[in-house]
């Protein structure tokens, strides 16, 4: 079965600034035969994209909230923990 799936962000923390880009990337710790990922934001619906590696170019407002990754190896399907990202707009970091 899949187990330890992990969510990293880059920026780290999933702080990103507005206009920046922003890459997650998801990790197995076990997991055997080919495996397949999809990401989704705001619990399931729609995946955003496939693959271990999610690109968001240019991240707006409407991008924030929470995302996650599901990894299946077609027998046992595990989700990461969301993280959130959070979109830092200029009037955000004035002053910090």
């Amino acid at each position: 079965p899949v187990s330890g799936v992990s969510l990293s962000a880059q920026p780290p923390g999933g702080q990103v600034a507005l206009g920046d880009r922003l890459v997650l990337s998801c990790a197995v710790a076990a997991g055997t035969g080919p495996l397949s990922f999809s990401w989704h934001r705001g619990g399931l619906g729609t995946p955003l994209g496939t693959g271990p590696h999610l690109e968001l170019q240019h991240i707006g407002d409407n991008d924030s909230g929470q995302y996650q990754c599901r990894v299946s190896n077609g027998d046992s399907v595990e989700d990461s923990d969301p993280l959130n990202v959070t979109v830092l707009g200029e009037w955000d970091n004035r002053g910090e």
